[in-house]
């Protein structure tokens, strides 16, 4: 089967949570079909992107984002009703090249991730799969309890039009696929049941126990660009750092990952180091006594508590990210819901090694048995073969 796959973003390196879903749902599917892979890009690429992507696709069709054709195209978004999240990635000229290259192409099946980019394909009459991944409603929704006032309007504007958008979608689609039930369960259709589960899975060859010197007690990794993961750092350093520092001084964090905004660089103190990007994340978690991932907003499957988990360093989280694991509260993981029930939960796994132990090798466990990138790719291709 030829497929063609539309991207918002080139899915090398795979240092955000959509890329790192699309290239290991490509690199399985390219097993047994063609595939054909279509994305943006707003950078100069990364000298191995080509390289790596041609070992899996059949050819790689780069469009380019520029800043000045981002604000045009945000521009049209505001007075065509379509939400920002898709206005940002629409424009006519992209839509006339995606047309001409599936024209060319002539695939069996289009496989759109995210809403970003559906705009291009839902009304072409080919048999098609959108993986919605996340609700970006919800995380808007969520967003609005703690923005400034004069965002407010223009995120409840945003918000009822990807409430719209994501209805419409739905109907749009042969196939629909999400990362997890909770955030199906968000999905703002009525048939939402009929959305497919398809995890993501954890590189168990690559992200493996390393033995190295513990140079921090606790570590949060994570792109420091978005906004979900400046929150959580935000929350980690001012609420519950403190506490844990009044019991025990020494205690030191690291917040590593790429593109860190200015108020978490501010961050950064004798106790706090702010790495920035990093050539392999393994080295950071290897490091670290305790993986922390205080999730407040945001939506879908943690990739970080994965890596963590099967690295086999205990991890503590929120509720919300939780709730997409479905691995046992206090046995694969801890799960804290306060900042104070954070502070008990870091200095009773610092003081008690075994414990620590313990839960770092049942976190192991659980994700070596459940989260396998072959096998949840699997779905996509039985959805795709019931045609």
């Amino acid at each position: 089967m030829r497929l063609f796959f539309l991207l918002p973003r080139v899915p090398y390196p795979t240092e955000k949570g959509d890329k790192l879903r699309a290239f290991h749902q490509i690199k399985q599917l390219s097993k047994h079909h063609e595939i054909i892979l279509c994305a943006f890009s707003e950078g100069v690429l990364h000298e191995d992107t080509l390289r790596v992507l041609k070992k899996y696709v059949r050819a790689v069709h780069i469009l380019p984002l520029s800043k000045i054709t981002i604000v045009l195209n945000l521009i049209k978004a505001l007075f065509s009703g379509r939400p920002l999240q898709v206005g940002y990635y629409y424009n006519a000229s992209s839509a006339q090249q995606i047309k001409k290259l599936i024209d060319e192409y002539k695939p069996d099946h289009l496989f759109c991730q995210l809403i970003r980019v559906a705009e291009y394909v839902k009304d072409i009459p080919i048999p098609k799969t959108l993986d919605y991944q996340d609700v970006f409603s919800k995380g808007i929704e969520r967003r609005l309890s703690t923005a400034p006032f004069y965002l407010k309007p223009f995120l409840k504007i945003e918000l009822n039009r990807l409430l719209r958008y994501e209805h419409d979608a739905f109907e749009a689609f042969d196939h629909k696929i999400i990362i997890a039930a909770p955030d199906r369960d968000l999905i703002p259709h009525p048939d939402r049941n009929k959305i497919v589960i398809v995890a993501n899975g954890v590189d168990t060859e690559f992200f493996t126990p390393k033995e190295r010197e513990k140079k921090y007690d606790l570590v949060f990794t994570g792109n420091m660009g978005y906004p979900p993961n400046i929150n959580a750092a935000e929350y980690l350093v001012h609420q519950i750092l403190p506490r844990v520092l009044a019991q025990q001084p020494d205690v030191r964090l690291l917040i590593a990952g790429a593109s860190p905004n200015l108020s978490v660089k501010s961050l950064k103190s004798a106790q706090v180091e702010i790495s920035g990007w990093v050539p392999d994340m393994r080295e950071c978690y290897a490091q670290a006594r305790i993986f922390i991932a205080p999730m407040q907003l945001g939506t879908g499957l943690q990739n970080k508590l994965l890596e963590a988990m099967a690295m086999q360093i205990p991890c503590i989280t929120s509720p919300l990210a939780f709730q997409a694991l479905n691995a046992r509260e206090g046995a694969d993981i801890l799960v804290a819901r306060s900042p104070e029930e954070y502070a008990q939960q870091i200095l009773m796994l610092l003081r008690d090694p075994l414990k620590a132990q313990q839960l770092a090798k049942s976190g192991y466990d659980f994700v070596y048995q459940h989260f396998n990138w072959e096998t949840e790719t699997a779905k996509i291709e039985k959805l795709m073969s019931h045609e």
